[in-house]
């Protein structure tokens, strides 16, 4: 039969196969006696006799000279060195561990370490962390030294970062009475310090000091930056003391390690203690003393501070300038930020990547992305090239102000310039699809980011969880849960167990969600501070308080810290059931645990004082949190305002609103609040005008819920058209209408009689894809009755279910009383009988 498959031709020429069999040939007496002869010429340093004998390299014949000559290292380098500059022919591992030990052995160390650090790349792809230690011992037996070697590749292990192989190692030469430098230790300890493996680093440790090591300053080092790096600083700052009593003088670096460690805890107490031990030891500061008090107060948001430390260094470096400027724009102070930028470059410093980037971030988190466009383009005239976290950073702002053309336009430039995208990269676009509401496009996205081989991490898989849960598709949540679960995927991320049980509580399903949280452990992932808030907030949400409560006892049972924001749930719980009482038992304990209420502490108070109609300690509240020196959000303002209007205080409304959104700024709106009275507004409301300084201004941005109140305001005065107007004029400054407005303004219209402009109204919300809610068509019904058109208004009402609403019981009571005024009882006793059939409770 003929052949099938045709034979490819040899890869290899006959010459390289002859020699590649050479390599393999067995230990003749031929080969000795070659060996013999190479190994006197080479004792003999005669190499050009060498050069004129002819034979073919093999391993037999290298490892053969190499015993023979263990003792000449020079000879042996030489005959080694001829060796690896063979085309067909490269020498074995054994070989190559023969070698390090003659150096060795010779105190060639340097020499040694080079073809360690070969034959290291040599194995490293073998599977088997012993395969390299077996060869270097081997060898030991065999000529009987040198046992340095076993701590130099422990070292070259460490400082290449392969820590499992040098563990290996480090155990291994323990079994065998080698004990490792304190070097070789260091070096260990470092490796394992920057893989993050904390448990390790100090199980090592340990072993150390019971082999009788004394550590030196840099042991010192390492073990404080271990220890700050697991977030355990009193144990550094322990640390640091019992060196000190064991004599050692330690460095500036090391008290800068706790100190950061302090700084990147927020602990300022902590910091300020160890400056003053840096000033008993009579240790000076220096620049990078002060950078990282610096450091500590930009992370506490304490920008004057910081700036006054600045102020007062003798010597400022680039870096210190850095860290301030990315202060500034971390808290969105972008004019302070440029204004040392502008400092640092008239003191000669060059702009450099960790400001741009700093920069970028700030414009990006303050939605200024044109100006972080602007710093990008200026970055080619500084000679500055865009790094992975210029890209991402910047990746994330177009993200965040839905501009999704330009990431995406951004990602292609990003692979343009040798930056490949990272889990990062999908994950950011992820969001910014999810936020848009085009998860149709996210899923897209995540097959291709399969098909690109990038493995999904667990904050992916929370985002499209999230993405599913904030879009009501619970069912779509649940199946991409029991995905993750089938494939074993980040089942123990904390990420992902928080967003599921947010995802019950969101639904509304708190039996489902309390299973879900007791069986957390199960997941090898116990509840922490955000599971229990989540549960918590759920549970004050559902109504169920007391459950909500029992929740903030069970997480001091288990040392988990209630927080103000546990506080601020309950709180608004509380709120929410009506157990004032217990609001202010709730505040006591606060001040119990010296815990101070923040901005949405007071927020919640405020509003739930005001939908109760109590304005007097809504009005305490706030003033309690102005003196404290905390700034009203747009959300406190809202509920101020939208409160007064349901208490009929519509002067005292919009004069506050007036001076938010500072109509002066707005010529063309002057005429529409000119008939608010000055005269009729009460102290109490003069009092917080007069608190609204250009720091609370600065702090509350007009939004959604702002302007929609305004429309409110104008519409319960019956000014349809001035409410029309600000809708106008402030959807060019940004301001979307929403379902709120629209139904603040068919509730107007037909309370005016403008029936038909209300119905335009509510095909205009249709044509927007804006979907009409039950609110709207009641205000519909009622226009209706009100125009004594009783028959349209039933028609609507019997066409709600088409709709997919059902009517309430305002719907009901509407047309019951439209019924009634045009004399139609028996007509309206009907419909009340229809109203309790459906459950509808007649009020």
């Amino acid at each position: 039969m003929a052949a099938i498959f045709k034979i490819p031709k040899p890869i290899f020429t006959s010459a390289l196969l002859f020699h590649l069999q050479l390599r393999h040939s067995t230990n003749s007496p031929a080969t000795h006696k070659l060996a013999d002869q190479i190994s006197r010429i080479l004792m003999l340093q005669r190499y050009t006799a060498l050069d004129n004998l002819k034979f073919d390299f093999s391993d037999n014949l290298l490892n053969s000279v190499l015993i023979k000559l263990k003792l000449h290292p020079n000879a042996s380098l030489h005959f080694f060195k001829l060796a690896l500059r063979k085309q067909y022919f490269k020498p074995h591992v054994q070989s190559y561990c023969r070698m390090v030990h003659i150096l060795t052995k010779a105190k060639m160390f340097d020499e040694a370490r080079f073809y360690l650090s070969e034959v290291l790349e040599l194995s490293r792809n073998k599977k088997s962390v012993s395969f390299l230690w077996d060869e270097l011992t081997a060898v030991y037996r065999e000529f009987k030294f040198s046992p340095t070697v076993f701590d130099m590749v422990l070292r070259i292990y460490a400082k290449k970062g392969l820590v499992k192989n040098a563990l290996y190692v480090f155990d291994e030469m323990l079994q065998w009475g080698r004990v490792p430098s304190l070097g070789s230790c260091n070096s260990l300890l470092n490796s394992l310090v920057k893989k993050g493996d904390f448990f390790t680093v100090f199980c090592v440790y340990d072993e150390m000091i019971k082999m009788g090591f004394c550590p030196d300053v840099y042991t010192c080092s390492i073990m404080v930056n271990a220890y700050c790096k697991d977030g355990k600083v009193d144990k550094a700052e322990i640390f640091v003391e019992e060196m000190e009593k064991m004599g050692l003088e330690l460095s500036n670096v090391i008290y800068h390690s706790l100190i950061n460690g302090y700084v990147e805890k927020k602990d300022l107490k902590g910091v300020e203690r160890v400056l003053r031990v840096i000033d008993e030891r009579g240790i000076s500061r220096n620049v990078v003393t002060f950078t990282l008090l610096i450091k500590g107060y930009c992370r506490l948001c304490k920008m004057e501070e910081a700036e006054k430390v600045f102020r007062e260094m003798k010597e400022v470096d680039e870096q210190a300038y850095g860290v301030l400027v990315d202060g500034f724009c971390q808290m969105g102070k972008m004019n302070d930020a440029v204004r040392i930028r502008g400092e640092m470059l008239n003191s000669g410093f060059n702009m450099n990547l960790f400001v741009c980037n700093s920069l970028i971030n700030g414009y990006c988190k303050a939605g200024k992305i044109s100006n972080a466009e602007q710093i990008v383009r200026s970055m080619i005239d500084w000679n500055l090239k865009l790094d992975s976290y210029s890209y991402h950073t910047l990746l994330d702002g177009y993200c965040r102000e839905g501009l999704m053309p330009n990431a995406f336009n951004l990602c292609d430039e990003m692979i343009q310039n040798g930056i490949n995208p990272t889990v990062v990269t999908y994950n950011t676009l992820l969001k910014g699809l999810c936020r848009e509401g085009a998860i149709d496009d996210a899923l897209r996205l995540w097959n291709l980011m399969l098909k690109r081989g990038v493995i999904p991490n667990a904050v992916g898989y929370g985002i499209l969880l999230d993405a599913f849960i904030n879009m009501g598709e619970f069912e779509k949540a649940l199946v991409l849960w029991k995905h993750i679960l089938a494939r074993g995927h980040h089942t123990k991320s904390r990420i992902l167990l928080n967003t599921m049980l947010k995802g019950f509580c969101k639904m509304g399903k708190m039996v489902e969600a309390e299973l879900f949280f007791n069986t957390m452990e199960e997941f090898g992932c116990s509840p922490d501070g955000i599971a229990y808030r989540t549960l918590s907030d759920g549970f004050c949400k559902a109504g169920d308080i007391e459950k909500a409560l029992k929740l903030k006892d069970a997480m001091e049972l288990h040392n988990i810290p209630v927080t103000v924001e546990n506080f601020n749930c309950l709180i608004s719980g509380l709120i929410k059931a009506g157990k004032f009482s217990k609001v202010e038992d709730l505040l006591s304990e606060m001040h119990d645990r010296e815990l101070t209420p923040n901005v949405l502490t007071y927020g919640a108070l405020i509003a739930g004082w005001l939908k109760e109609g109590l304005p007097e300690k809504a009005f305490k509240a706030y003033f309690e949190m102005r003196e404290k020196g905390l700034n009203p959000n747009v959300i406190i303002v809202s509920s101020i305002i939208s409160g007064l209007y349901k208490l009929g205080r519509i002067d005292d409304a919009n004069m506050l609103l007036q001076k938010i959104v500072d109509v002066n700024l707005y010529p063309e709106l002057k005429h529409i609040y000119s008939f608010s009275n000055s005269k009729r507004v009460l102290p109490d409301a003069q009092k917080i005008a007069d608190s609204i300084d250009r720091s609370v201004t600065k702090c509350v941005v007009p939004n959604n819920v702002l302007y929609n109140i305004a429309v409110a305001g104008l519409c319960k005065l019956g000014k349809i058209d001035d409410a029309r107007d600000v809708i106008n004029y402030f959807s060019v400054k940004g301001f979307t209408p929403d379902e709120f407005t629209y139904c603040t303004l068919v509730h107007g219209m037909s309370l005016v009689g403008k029936v038909n402009e209300a119905f335009n109204l509510r095909d205009e919300m249709l044509i927007k894809d804006l979907v009409p809610n039950i609110a709207v068509y009641n205000a519909l019904i009622n226009g209706l009755c009100k125009a004594g058109n009783i028959e349209r208004a039933l028609r609507l009402f019997n066409k709600l279910h088409s709709k997919g609403l059902a009517p309430n019981v305002i719907t009901y009571n509407t047309l019951i009383d439209g019924y009634y005024k045009i004399g139609k009882t028996s007509e309206a006793v009907q419909l009340l009988k229809r109203m309790t059939e459906k459950e509808n409770v007649p009020s």
